[in-house]
C-alpha cells in the first residue's frame, strides 16, 4: 500500500539516484535496451557499468525502444491496486522517445485519472522535476490541492533547469539520431570535444561549443552551465557520468567548494541515455530555487 492517494511515476532515464527513488516512494518504468536478440530493461537487466564496458567493446551498436503501452498500463493499475487515486508520469523529453505519447496512449486505457508531464529533457532534468513533484506530495500537497500542486512543483523546477553535457565524442549522438539543432558539429568536426545543451523549451539537443581536448572541454562545461545559473539563489546540482566516477567525484567536489549547493548528487548515466552520449561524457544538471 502506497502512502500517498497520488502515485508518482518517471521512466528510467530520470538518473534519480536509488536511494532517492526508495526515500520518495517513486515508481520508475524501465526504457528497453536491445542489443541483439536480447531485449534488456533499463537498469534492471542492464546496469551502467557492465553497459559501459560492453558500449565500448561491442562490434555492434545496441538500440533503444521505450515502454509498451501494455507495459504503462501495468504499471497504472498496479499504482490502482496499491491504493493510488490519480497518477502523476514523468517522462523524458518527447523530442528525443516516444514515451511520453505511449504514456498517454495507456493513460486512455486504464480508469484511473493520469497526468502525464513532458520533462523536455533527459537524465536530471527529468529527474530533478520528479524529485521536485514527489517532495511536495511529501510536503503535503497531496492531501491538499493534489495532482495539482505536485504538477506546479515541476514545472516550476522545468522553468530554471540548466544541463550541459561533455562529449569525449559526437559519435554515438548522431548515429542515435538525438542531435537535433547540434547538427553543425557533424562531418569534419566528429574529432572534436562537443559541449552540448538541453533546450527545455523544444526538448532538444542544441551545440553549445567544441574544443581539442578533454581537459578543455570539462572546463567548458563548468563554465557554460554556472554562467546559466543565479548563484545567489539556493542550488539543487546533480553531476552525471558515462562510467568516469573519479572525474564525476573530481567535478562535484570542486562545485561544493566553489558554490556550496543546497543539493548536489552524482550518479552513472544509464544505458538508454548513455547509448547516446557514449563512455567518459560528462554532465551538469541542475536548478535554482
Amino acid at each position: 500500500m502506497i502512502p500517498y492517494s497520488t502515485a508518482i511515476i518517471a521512466d528510467s532515464t530520470c538518473d534519480i539516484p536509488a536511494d532517492l527513488v526508495e526515500r520518495y516512494h517513486i515508481n520508475i518504468i524501465p526504457q528497453i535496451v536491445i542489443w541483439g536478440d536480447q531485449e534488456l530493461r533499463d537498469r534492471v537487466d542492464i546496469q551502467p557499468d557492465e553497459f559501459y564496458q560492453r558500449l565500448s567493446t561491442s562490434p555492434r551498436l545496441p538500440t533503444t525502444s521505450q515502454p509498451s503501452v501494455k507495459s504503462f498500463i501495468e504499471y497504472y493499475q498496479a499504482a490502482q491496486a496499491d491504493g493510488a487515486r490519480e497518477i502523476v508520469v514523468l517522462t523524458v523529453s518527447s523530442a528525443m522517445s516516444g514515451t511520453y505519447q505511449t504514456a498517454q496512449q495507456a493513460a486512455q486505457l486504464v480508469d484511473i485519472p493520469v497526468h502525464v508531464i513532458d520533462s523536455k529533457g533527459p537524465t536530471m532534468s527529468l529527474g530533478w522535476q520528479t524529485l521536485a513533484a514527489a517532495r511536495a506530495r511529501e510536503a503535503g500537497a497531496d492531501a491538499g490541492a493534489g495532482p495539482a500542486a505536485i504538477i506546479a512543483a515541476a514545472d516550476r523546477v522545468r522553468q530554471t533547469v540548466v544541463q550541459f553535457v561533455y562529449l569525449d565524442t559526437l559519435d554515438y549522438l548522431h548515429k542515435g539520431g538525438r542531435i537535433g539543432n547540434a547538427t553543425r558539429f557533424i562531418g569534419a568536426l566528429l574529432d572534436l570535444k562537443p559541449l552540448v545543451e538541453i533546450n527545455h523549451q523544444t526538448g532538444l539537443v542544441e551545440g553549445a561549443d567544441r574544443v581539442r581536448t578533454r581537459r578543455k572541454g570539462i572546463e567548458a562545461l563548468y563554465q557554460r552551465f554556472f554562467e546559466k545559473l543565479d548563484r545567489n539563489r539556493p542550488l539543487h546540482i546533480a553531476v552525471l557520468h558515462g562510467g568516469v566516477l573519479d572525474d564525476a567525484v573530481a567535478l562535484a567536489e570542486r562545485v561544493r567548494q566553489e558554490y556550496h549547493p543546497a543539493e548536489l548528487l552524482i550518479n552513472i548515466t544509464g544505458p538508454v541515455l548513455g547509448l547516446h552520449t557514449g563512455p567518459r561524457a560528462l554532465a551538469l544538471c541542475g536548478y535554482m530555487e
